[in-house]
């Protein structure tokens, strides 16, 4: 495969032109220092495309009509799919120890919905869904986890449920053994009633259609995708989260990131030794 110093005809600026429409569309920034990084990830498309040219490739994504199924392979190509189980756990913890309970006494009834943004390949989800499990809430409350991302090759990843030793680099052995059937030397898949609380789905970040109805949950975790977007593009996300989701709700980020200069209708909370936002009741 070219690299994408061999592909041709890349005139000046391309690059930048490139980087500020992926940044658009996905919400993932390129700066000047990872320009080539980019470059690298996209050559293969365009190769497989049968271009000479990265100019050629801007310009199917800007305006051809199957820019749109494109889009899905540039996702699948630049998305991070690093993570693993029980990542940040201090957080899941406050989650089912004290939101979890202070909420369903507040809504008596009601169903909780707990939505993972950026879910990759599904550790996420599913390390909540076994937190809410090993304390009895599954059996006590109407819970809902919902689970996306914007690359539909991390979505089929989590459908399956099929993960290697990295992925429990933060789980114990007897966790690991107790809710995974081992089905080859490093493999293993997790089990049935654990996967099905999780509702997996495709949606870009960057797409209000798409995130609006997932955004009405009454719990967010959106943890180490902002330290691959821009201010500006953060800023807006957290707008969106904040005119969908419901008064009171709770949005978790990763500990490496912080809101509080780009927003304000979110309040940084210590709730359990765990930092998490929440929405401020006067926002709409």
């Amino acid at each position: 495969m070219r690299s994408h110093s061999e592909i041709l005809g890349l005139p000046k600026g391309t690059e930048t032109l490139l980087a500020e429409l992926i940044h658009s569309r996905t919400g993932i920034h390129f700066d000047f220092a990872k320009i080539d990084l980019l470059m690298d990830k996209l050559s293969p498309l365009v190769v497989r495309r049968g271009f000479n040219s990265f100019l050629d490739y801007y310009y199917l994504l800007k305006y051809d009509d199957t820019a749109p199924a494109e889009w899905a392979n540039v996702m699948n190509a630049i998305s991070v799919g690093e993570t693993y189980f029980c990542r940040e756990f201090d957080q899941i913890r406050a989650l089912t120890h004290s939101i979890v309970p202070d909420w369903l006494a507040a809504h008596p009834g009601k169903t909780l919905r707990v939505w993972s943004a950026a879910c990759a390949s599904g550790e996420e989800p599913l390390s909540i869904a076994l937190a809410l499990h090993e304390a009895g809430w599954f059996h006590r409350a109407s819970i809902e986890i919902h689970a996306s991302d914007g690359s539909s090759a991390a979505i089929d990843k989590a459908k399956a449920g099929v993960y290697r030793e990295r992925s429990f680099r933060t789980l114990s052995p007897e966790r690991r053994d107790r809710y995974f059937l081992q089905e080859g030397p490093k493999t293993w898949r997790v089990l049935p009633e654990l996967h099905s609380r999780v509702y997996f789905s495709v949606a870009n970040l960057m797409s209000e259609e798409e995130i609006a109805p997932l955004a009405t949950a009454d719990v967010i975790f959106c943890r180490n995708v902002f330290i691959y977007f821009s201010e500006s593009t953060i800023a807006r996300t957290v707008r969106l989260f904040a005119r969908y989701m419901p008064e009171e709700g709770y949005l978790f980020v990763g500990t490496a990131e912080s809101l509080i200069r780009l927003t304000t209708d979110f309040v940084l909370k210590d709730i359990d030794n765990a930092f998490i936002y929440k929405k401020e009741s006067h926002v709409h």
